[in-house]
C-alpha cells in the first residue's frame, strides 16, 4: 500500500515535466530528488540483502559445527535419539526454509521503483545534446579537454572530474555525429586518463582504434599510423589495425612518391610583383571583417573591441524618473548606459527577489522547449540554435505579473495591451541563443501578421539569476557584451522611430559556462505607440 501511495505521488509529481531535459537547468534539478530516491531505494534494497545473507550465514556457521561434531562419530552421536530426530527434521523441513530464504526475492520495492522511475528518466536525446553542449564549450570558451575533465572550471562550487569512461562516451557521441574533431580530442583525454593509471573497465586498444581513425579522417596520415602501431603493440592480432596499418602505409608512400616526383620539375621562374603597403584598418574595421560566428565566439570570451575612451565618456548612469512619472517621482529608479549604438541601457534593482521567486514558481511547471518562429511558414519550431526552455505568464496568472507589465509601462511609456506576455526563459546545459533579430525583416512580412499588433518594436530583458560564467547577450554587429546581472533589466529600440528595423540589434544569448540562467522577456509592439513614439521623418530616425 505505502508503495502505491509513493508511486501515484511521483506520477502527479511528474505529470507535468517535458522531455529535453537538457534544454533547463532548472527542471533537471528535479532529476536529482528522482536519483535520491533512487540510491534510497537502492540501500533498502542492500539493507534486506545483508540481513539474509547473516541469516544464511549464522545458519551455515552452526551447521558447519554440528556436522563437524557429527562425522568424527557418526553412529555415537545417532545413537542419542534427539540427535537422530533433530537430523530428520532438518533435512525434511528446516532446509527447506534455507532454500526459501536463499529464493526469496528482495528486489521487488527497488525494481518497481526503478520502473517507474525510468520512464521519467532522460534519454538519449538528452545524453546527446548534454555532450554537444560540452562540445560547445568547449569550442566558444576555448577549453582543453584536460580543463573540462578535471572540472577545473571559473566560479564552481561542487568540481567534478570526469572519467576515462565519461570522456570515451563523450567523443564516441562526437563520432557518431561526424564530428572527427571532438572525436580525437576526447579519444587522446581518455587514453590519456588510461596512461597516467586511472582504474577503468575501459580498455586501450578501443580508444586507439577510435583516435587513429578520427586522426585519419583530417588527413593525418601519419599520426593515424602512430597510434595504429601503438594498437597493435598492445593487440597484434587485431584485424582492422593491421589492414589499416598496410593502408596508410601504402598511401604515404604514394604520397611521397609524388612529392619526390614533383620535387624534380623545375619550376618556372615568376616575376616579382611589387605590393602595394596596405592601409591599416582601425580595430573596428577589422572587427567587422570577421566572421558573425567568430564575433560572437570572441564576445562571450569577454574579448573583441573596446569602446573608445571618448564614446565611453558619454555613457551615464543616473537616477531616472521617466520625465517626471507620477509613480517614479518620489521613488525614481537607477539607470545605466551600457551601450551608445544601439541604444542599451540597464535599470538595477528593478524587480525584488521576492518578485523573481515567484515569477520562477509559475513558470517552472509550464517551461517547455524553447521555440522560434520559422520565417518562412511563421510556424514555431524548436531549433538547435536555441537550448532553452520557456514558459508564458498573463496577468491572470498571478498579480504579481500585471504589476510587473506595469512597471515595464511607467518605465518606459510604452503601452503594454499590445506587447507579447511575460516570457520566462531557463537555459539548460550550455544553454545558447545564437545570432538573431527579435523584429521582423521586410522578407518576413507574416512574422506577426497573427497577433495583429505590428512588429516588435522594442524589447525589455529582466535578469532574474547571476550566472557564474558565460550566459552574456553580446550584440556581434557591433561588439557589444551585457553580462547577466540578478534583478536588473536592459532595454532597446529594435526599430528606428521611422518604423524602420535597427539591424545593430542583431543579438545572442552567449552558452551559460557555470551556473544556472533565467531570464524574462517583454516584446514590446508597434500597435498602441502611435501617440507614446511618434514616427520619424527619416529612415533612420
Amino acid at each position: 500500500m505505502e508503495l502505491l501511495c509513493w508511486c501515484l505521488l511521483l506520477l502527479s509529481s511528474l505529470q507535468s515535466v517535458s522531455a529535453d531535459f537538457f534544454t533547463s537547468i532548472g527542471q533537471m534539478t528535479d532529476l536529482l530528488y528522482t536519483e535520491k530516491d533512487l540510491v534510497t531505494s537502492l540501500k533498502d534494497y542492500i539493507k534486506a540483502e545483508e540481513n539474509k545473507l547473516a541469516q544464511i550465514k549464522q545458519w551455515a556457521d552452526k551447521m558447519d559445527s554440528l556436522t563437524a561434531t557429527a562425522t568424527k562419530d557418526p553412529e555415537g552421536f545417532l545413537g542419542h535419539p534427539v540427535n537422530a530426530f533433530k537430523l530428520v527434521k532438518r533435512l525434511n523441513t528446516e532446509w527447506g526454509n534455507l532454500e526459501s530464504l536463499v529464493l526469496s526475492d528482495t528486489t521487488d520495492g527497488f525494481i518497481s521503483n526503478l520502473t517507474i522511475q525510468r520512464q521519467y528518466f532522460p534519454s538519449d536525446e538528452d545524453q546527446t545534446g548534454a555532450a554537444k553542449a560540452l562540445l560547445r564549450l568547449q569550442d566558444t570558451y576555448r577549453l582543453d579537454s584536460n580543463t573540462i575533465s578535471t572540472g577545473d572550471l571559473p566560479g564552481v562550487t561542487y568540481k567534478s572530474r570526469m572519467t576515462a569512461e565519461d570522456c570515451f562516451e563523450l567523443g564516441k557521441i562526437a563520432y557518431t555525429e561526424v564530428d572527427y574533431y571532438h572525436t580525437e580530442l576526447w579519444m587522446a583525454q581518455a587514453l590519456r586518463q588510461l596512461e597516467e593509471g586511472e582504474e577503468s573497465t575501459l580498455d586501450k586498444v578501443t580508444v586507439l582504434d577510435y583516435l587513429s581513425y578520427a586522426i585519419y579522417q583530417q588527413g593525418e596520415m601519419e599520426r593515424a599510423l602512430e597510434y595504429t602501431k601503438k594498437l597493435l603493440a598492445i593487440d597484434p592480432e587485431h584485424k582492422r589495425a593491421n589492414g589499416n596499418l598496410k593502408y596508410f602505409q601504402f598511401q604515404l608512400e604514394k604520397q611521397k612518391k609524388a612529392a619526390d616526383e614533383a620535387g624534380t620539375k623545375k619550376e618556372p621562374e615568376t616575376e616579382k610583383v611589387e605590393v602595394k603597403k596596405k592601409k591599416k584598418r582601425s580595430a573596428k574595421a577589422e572587427f567587422k571583417l570577421i566572421p558573425e560566428r567568430k564575433k560572437y565566439e570572441m564576445l562571450c570570451r569577454g574579448e573583441g573591441i573596446k569602446m573608445t575612451p571618448r564614446r565611453q565618456s558619454r555613457l551615464f548612469c543616473r537616477y531616472y524618473d521617466n520625465n517626471h512619472h507620477p509613480k517614479l517621482l518620489l521613488a525614481p529608479i537607477k539607470q545605466q548606459d551600457e551601450w551608445d549604438k544601439p541604444y542599451i541601457v540597464r535599470y538595477l534593482d528593478i524587480i525584488s527577489d521576492e518578485e523573481v521567486a515567484k515569477v520562477k514558481q509559475l513558470a517552472k511547471p509550464r517551461l517547455r522547449r524553447a521555440t522560434i518562429s520559422n520565417p518562412i511558414t511563421g510556424v514555431l519550431e524548436t531549433a538547435h540554435y536555441r537550448i532553452s526552455k520557456s514558459a508564458w505568464l498573463t496577468g491572470y496568472d498571478d498579480p504579481v505579473v500585471e504589476i510587473i507589465n506595469e512597471r515595464i509601462e511607467d518605465i518606459t511609456g510604452l503601452e503594454m495591451d499590445t506587447a507579447e506576455e511575460l516570457q520566462v526563459a531557463n537555459y539548460g546545459v550550455g544553454g545558447q541563443y545564437e545570432p538573431h533579430f527579435d523584429f521582423g525583416r521586410k522578407d518576413e512580412p507574416d512574422a506577426f501578421k497573427e497577433l495583429g499588433t505590428g512588429n516588435r518594436i522594442a524589447t525589455w530583458l529582466f535578469y532574474m539569476s547571476d550566472v557564474l560564467a558565460g550566459g552574456a547577450t553580446v550584440f556581434p554587429d557591433v561588439g557589444a557584451a551585457v553580462w547577466p546581472q540578478k534583478n536588473s533589466a536592459v532595454f532597446w529600440y529594435n526599430l528606428f522611430a521611422s518604423g524602420e528595423g535597427d539591424y545593430s540589434t542583431r543579438h545572442a544569448a552567449c552558452p551559460v559556462l557555470v551556473g544556472n540562467k533565467w531570464v524574462s522577456n517583454k516584446w514590446i509592439h508597434e500597435r498602441g505607440q502611435e501617440w507614446r513614439r511618434p514616427c520619424g521623418l527619416s529612415e533612420s530616425d
